[in-house]
């Protein structure tokens, strides 16, 4: 367990996918309704402070849902392309999560704002991750399904984290967050903002310096420590549907980490201890984070966001002496 902290002026928050669109459920309407105001419900002694905050998100399990429609409806609609897809996720959960904080925000009386950005984000369309696709998307399936879904669809299909088969897509390096000073803007105003959703929408420049979609995700994790690093946000907190990061996770000798400095949990990083579809990704962005300039990374649970920014919950990465 991590020492107490005073709570920053500045604050980003990435939520992830998973954690607000947990597996078992349907995703009908409702639900993804009632759990962003249990999100806004979580969150609110943070939305309540005086501080500056931004906030992305994952959406791992909806763009997953969207090309699942768009193969079943293959035959009578023209599929979307991938980054049109995210850039559906990331309105359509910015939807969802501003009217939820803003009605958490109003019953108390506060009249604080609210604002979610449709963000693009620059790739490398020479990144080596087109050639070797990774970010796990959507919903698990047994090995027989995901054999059958290879075989109908072309999608590739990797194992995640021992929890079943998952599609798999490009995931290449965020290198320019586009409109980053809006959000600066916006922050400094006292407005909440909502950004990079999804890890923002793929984009690359041409030689003419025009922008032009790209089939990717970009993790959500890696787009919230580069924009913190922009931004000069000194502490970040990632949450999502556990407690800690832990060594030997799913083991009699699994381990819960606490406070732990950046060459640490590299050297656990380098063991092979955080899988490159579960936590790994999330400890890299950390690193990025502290490398960047970054002074505290919090890895928590959802449910436990207000405890672990007072440093009494979660995993927190801390520069080396």
């Amino acid at each position: 367990m991590s020492s107490a902290t005073a709570l920053p002026d500045r604050l980003l928050i990435a939520v992830g996918g998973n954690a607000i669109h947990p597996a078992g459920i349907k995703g009908t309407s409702k639900e993804q309704v009632d759990l962003a105001a249990e999100t806004g419900r979580i969150l609110l002694p943070i939305l309540q402070l005086n501080n500056q905050l931004v906030i992305t998100h994952g959406n791992g399990p909806g763009v997953g849902k969207l090309l699942m429609r768009n193969a079943l409806a293959i035959h009578r609609v023209v599929p979307m392309s991938l980054d049109i897809c995210v850039a559906d996720t990331q309105g359509a959960t910015a939807y969802l999560l501003g009217q939820a904080f803003e009605n958490a925000l109003r019953a108390t009386g506060s009249r604080r704002h609210v604002v979610g950005l449709v963000t693009q984000v620059e790739v490398d369309p020479r990144d080596p991750a087109f050639d070797n696709p990774t970010k796990p998307i959507g919903y698990f399936f047994t090995r027989e399904e995901a054999d059958g879904l290879a075989a109908e669809m072309g999608w590739t299909m990797k194992e995640d984290a021992g929890r079943g088969f998952r599609p798999v897509v490009a995931s290449p390096a965020p290198r320019h967050i586009c409109d980053i000073s809006l959000v600066d803007e916006l922050m400094k105003a006292g407005t909440v903002v909502i950004a990079g959703g999804g890890g923002g929408i793929p984009v690359v420049r041409d030689k003419q310096g025009l922008r032009h979609g790209i089939e990717a995700v970009i993790d959500k994790d890696l787009t919230s420590a580069l924009m913190a690093n922009v931004l000069g946000i000194e502490v970040i907190m990632i949450l999502t549907a556990v407690s800690n990061v832990a060594i030997n996770f799913g083991t009699p000798d699994e381990r819960a980490l606490g406070e732990i400095c950046a060459s640490d949990i590299r050297g656990h990083l380098g063991d092979g201890q955080f899988p490159a579809g579960s936590m790994g990704p999330k400890v890299e962005a950390a690193l990025k984070f502290i490398e960047g300039g970054g002074k505290r990374c919090i890895i928590a649970h959802l449910n436990e966001a207000m405890p672990a920014l007072q440093g009494e919950a979660g995993t927190h990465i801390l520069p080396d002496n």
